[in-house]
């Protein structure tokens, strides 16, 4: 199977390609491309030590890294038409709720311009199946617990939430006219180790360890569905082999093979737990800075994931706990703490 996967030097680009290049089945063999522009929102070696990672792992399948922008009309129309994808995977956006409000052009041009990059390469070139990432982001402040698929999503409290909704309906158009199949995942809360610093979870454990305080937002009353980084990617690997039939509707005459999921840990955390599993990971005790809500952030998300596991067998398997251990053990051992 030939798959493009973009957002390759990110966190879930990054643990997806580990993943499928150390797979051994017998009648699956992966031939991948990987892409990014290895922007500097946050540590540019971060993403450099990812990718050599993935460069340094000998098995039956391949991989071919290319740094390239998705907002690049032209290159993307030459990536797809030479490689002549079966598969894409796009992982590749502009992350974090809080910075869409400090520079909204960037998001505008990674996830609505790339993405149309991305639909237009699929429509010319006979791609089987696309998945993309959403958000947990695009339920906004939902009152209605957990969330599921079939909720509202037309009220987005950040632009990076709508442009992952705009992600969702610019794929159901695509995926109509030209009978695309697409399947969006709504993520929930992603963490592991190779993380990205600008989460909570990563810069708790930094400060903590050096001793200084943290800032918890909203008087630490929140509460967020994490997912481990290893159930989300046994997750999307699921997903990829099962590209959606076309969808009817109760409240329109449109088909399409379309669908959406939500991937997450239906189990959400209260903030107070997940800053103790840290605090006990780390051995030390946490200062905090009690601080109001921030803009743009939400009070819980929690995900219902039903339709995943009936239509996949998905089941995520990591506890706050556990997964906070392995990444608190791999920052230690990756920044000499």
């Amino acid at each position: 199977m030939k798959i493009l996967i973009t957002g390759a030097a990110g966190f879930i680009g990054f643990h997806l390609i580990k993943a499928l290049l150390q797979t051994t089945s017998l009648d699956k063999e992966y031939s991948i491309v990987g892409i990014d522009n290895l922007n500097d929102y946050y540590d540019v070696e971060l993403k450099k030590d990812r990718l050599d990672i993935l460069n340094d792992i000998k098995s039956g399948n391949s991989f071919r890294f290319i740094e390239l922008d998705l907002a690049d009309r032209e290159a993307m129309s030459e990536l797809f038409a030479t490689y002549q994808f079966d598969t894409v995977v796009n992982l590749g956006a502009q992350a974090g709720v809080r910075y869409s409000i400090e520079n909204p052009n960037a998001y505008i041009d990674s996830n609505v311009v790339g993405f149309v990059n991305i639909l237009e390469g699929c429509r010319h070139h006979d791609i089987k199946h696309l998945i993309y990432a959403s958000s947990s982001s695009v339920y906004g402040m939902n009152i209605k617990q957990p969330f599921t698929t079939s909720d509202c999503v037309d009220f987005p409290i950040s632009l990076y939430a709508a442009t992952k909704k705009s992600n969702e309906l610019m794929a159901h158009s695509y995926s109509h006219l030209y009978n695309i199949p697409t399947t969006g995942l709504r993520f929930f809360t992603v963490y592991g180790p190779y993380g990205r610093p600008d989460m909570a979870y990563f810069s708790f454990t930094k400060k903590i360890l050096a001793g200084e305080p943290i800032n918890v937002f909203n008087n630490g009353d929140m509460q967020r569905d994490f997912t481990y980084i290893d159930d989300i990617v046994n997750g999307i690997i699921r997903i990829i082999n099962k590209a959606p039939s076309p969808q009817y509707s109760t409240i329109t005459t449109a088909t399409a093979p379309y669908k959406i999921y939500n991937i997450g840990n239906n189990q959400p955390v209260t903030l107070r737990r997940f800053i103790t599993a840290i605090e006990d990971a780390c051995g030390k005790k946490a200062q905090e800075n009690l601080l109001p809500m921030q803009a743009g952030d939400v009070p819980i998300t929690y995900a219902d994931i039903d339709e995943l596991i009936e239509d996949t067998g998905f089941k995520p398997e990591t506890s706050i706990e556990d997964g906070i251990k392995q990444f608190v053990d791999w920052y230690r051992q990756y920044y000499s703490v």
